[in-house]
């Protein structure tokens, strides 16, 4: 029995030995692609297994007992379905030229092998491996074999199982977890060194190793595209002699020898190379021994960084020449409300506080001050409560236009900056604003006169259309009735021919002082229409109600008396047209209110004139005589 568990060992070393050896020079294989890494992993686990099949122990003629389904397992797990079927195709080979009894039995046990394999990689092939992944590999490798060992026909009959079971399962199980672990710290290794040689070759600055002569041993991929190589191996060996100019050359290779051999490292010394501005920090390397064997040389490129802070002090002269010599004040408060920064221009904007603003101050200590010295207009009686918002105002976007005491106005636009620090701009704005008052107030003017009929004083046509549109727009909203009156003095023309027309101005100014007594609300709206035609509009008011205002006015003009040698009745009268309407009509059709009351004034008129004639877009109210 210890001669079979020898042989066992013996093939146990190998397999271990094999994978061992794949571990170690798998780093070269990092150079190919990671299909031929796959093909060259199955063709070491394929060559494991035919070398343990080589050492197998016989146990019956044609009947081998050995360790080769740990490669395939292991083949199969880490190398996926590639490196599985190289490594199972050149074991099933071998096995089938080695024939025997229990061939078949042999290769399908190895196919299941690999199988199981297999299954481990797709169910881990979303994260890395782990060594407790080995160990469940391990256990359904037992049961793969053991069951091969009951269940195929040509092994079970020659009672594997009772002979070499136990030492065949356990050693192909220990083998496994070996390799298994092995394979492990392989991939954790290479994925170490592949962070590094990726760090290194991609980083952002130029990364380079020197010997004691200052040549290349190693770069990264920016110290290949600076100087035109295509590969890192282009430029191994050469030295700033091959690359820059003879005097640039030698100026490095002083300070880098310095380096080496005082020991003391360089750093961040200011370099021009190829017209660039660098920053090159270079450390000495030493061996285990002290000796210094080289340098590692850290260069980075500052040529926009020299270039914006280049700008930056320009820009800063620029700043502080545009801050002396600009009209705005500028000042700035920090979070807790202290001025930290101000122009002159800011304290001069502020006459009597102006010494109050001073860097250092409180936001309330200034405002303390502005209503010690009224300086400020509208400040409210309770002073500390007005401090105390301003003060917590302060520090939100905002703009204001503040009265100083002498009339004079000043815009602050406050606006916040990243650090919560605020910062106000204070304009002169007494010219704008003096000039914004005149314009409004000859807006004003101008609105007026364009609203206002120069004899009457009332509203002109453009003000009663813009009003008719509004007002019955709103009633129609509001689902009430809505009246209009339209007025037209009786014979006027003959008024003007008989007494001139300075009398008939005169006349009409006293028509529009009767219509305008004779209405009483503020949205009563009265407006000459045209000539000798007026028109008053009566939001919420019903046809009654119109006509009460009609009769108003017609009692009014009759008190006036003017005379009127031209007319039927001795006097200036006047006819009336009412029409009222609400909801539906007013949404649809507004315009129907005019029609109606110019239809009633026309029926009026020649009925006899001196009347008031109410229509209605939907039926007609009667007819009043105010004769």
């Amino acid at each position: 029995m210890n001669g079979i568990w020898t042989q066992f060992g013996g093939n146990l070393s190998f397999v271990c030995l094999a994978i061992s050896l794949w571990a170690h020079f798998s780093i070269q294989f990092q150079r190919h692609s990671l299909l031929q890494q796959k093909i060259a992993f199955g063709i070491i686990a394929g060559g494991a297994s035919i070398g343990s099949i080589l050492l197998a122990v016989e146990f019956h003629p044609g009947i081998y007992v050995d360790l080769r389904f740990s490669p395939l397992a292991l083949a199969g797990m880490f190398g996926g379905p590639v490196a599985a079927a190289f490594a199972v195709a050149l074991a099933v080979a071998f096995r089938f030229a080695v024939g025997g009894a229990a061939m078949l039995d042999g290769i399908v046990t190895m196919a299941a092998a690999a199988g199981i394999g297999l299954i481990a990689h797709f169910c881990i092939r979303k994260r890395s491996p782990r060594f407790m992944d080995v160990a469940l590999l391990t256990l359904a490798l037992a049961g793969v074999i053991v069951a091969s060992m009951t269940m195929l026909p040509t092994v079970s009959n020659a009672n594997v199982l009772a002979g070499f079971g136990f030492p065949m399962t356990a050693l192909n199980c220990l083998a496994t977890l070996l390799c298994g672990f092995v394979l492990l710290k392989m991939q954790q290794w290479q994925l170490e060194r592949s962070i590094l040689v990726t760090a290194f070759s991609q980083s952002p600055d130029y990364l380079y190793v020197k010997d004691r002569n200052s040549r290349f041993i190693t770069v990264n991929e920016n110290m290949i595209r600076l100087y035109r190589f295509r590969t890192t191996a282009e430029m191994t060996g050469l030295s700033d002699f091959n690359l820059l100019s003879r005097p640039l050359a030698e100026e490095l290779y002083h300070l880098e020898q310095q380096v080496m051999e005082t020991g003391e490292p360089l750093i961040d010394c200011p370099e021009q190379i190829e017209g660039r501005s660098m920053l090159a920090s270079k450390v000495p390397l030493r061996d285990k021994q002290g000796r210094v064997i080289g340098l590692a040389g850290v260069t980075r490129d500052v040529t926009e960084r020299a270039a914006l802070e280049r700008e930056l002090r320009e820009s800063k002269n620029l700043l502080s020449h545009a801050m002396a010599s600009m009209s705005d004040g500028i000042a700035m408060y920090d979070k807790k409300g202290f001025l930290i920064f101000c122009n002159e221009q800011y304290r001069s904007a502020f006459p009597l506080s102006g010494d109050a603003r001073v860097v250092g101050a409180h936001i309330s200590d200034i405002l303390r001050r502005v209503a010690e010295t009224e300086e400020r207009v509208g400040i409210p009686e309770d002073l500390e409560e007005w401090i105390k918002a301003a003060t917590a105002s302060l520090h939100s976007n905002k703009d204001e236009e503040i009265q100083l005491h002498n009339g004079d106005w000043r815009s602050i636009r406050t606006r916040l900056a990243e650090d919560g620090a605020a910062m106000a701009v204070v304009s002169d704005i007494t010219a704008t604003k003096e000039a914004e008052i005149a314009l409004r107030l000859s807006a004003e003017q101008l609105r007026n006169l364009a609203e206002t009929d120069g004899l009457t004083g009332m509203a002109n046509r453009r003000a009663f259309d813009e009003a008719f549109a509004r007002e019955t727009a709103g009633s129609a909203r509001k689902n009430t009735p809505f009246s209009l009156l339209m007025i037209d003095i009786d014979r006027f023309k003959a008024y003007n021919d008989t007494y001139g027309h300075p009398a008939g101005d005169q006349c009409l100014r006293v028509i529009s002082k009767c219509l305008r007594q004779s209405v009483s609300r503020p949205a009563d709206i009265v407006a000459r229409y045209g000539g000798e035609e007026f028109v008053v509009l009566l939001p919420a008011t019903s046809a009654k109600g119109a006509m009460i205002v009609a009769e108003q006015f017609a009692r009014r003009l009759a008190q006036e008396n003017i005379p009127h040698s031209g007319s039927e009745f001795g006097r200036v009268t006047a006819s009336i047209g009412i029409s009222c309407a609400t909801g539906a009509t007013l949404r649809v059709n507004p315009n129907r209110l005019l029609t109606e009351a110019d239809a009633a004034l026309y029926d009026a008129k020649t009925q006899g004139r001196n009347r008031v004639l109410a229509h209605s877009p939907d039926e007609r109210h009667g007819m009043k005589d105010v004769g």
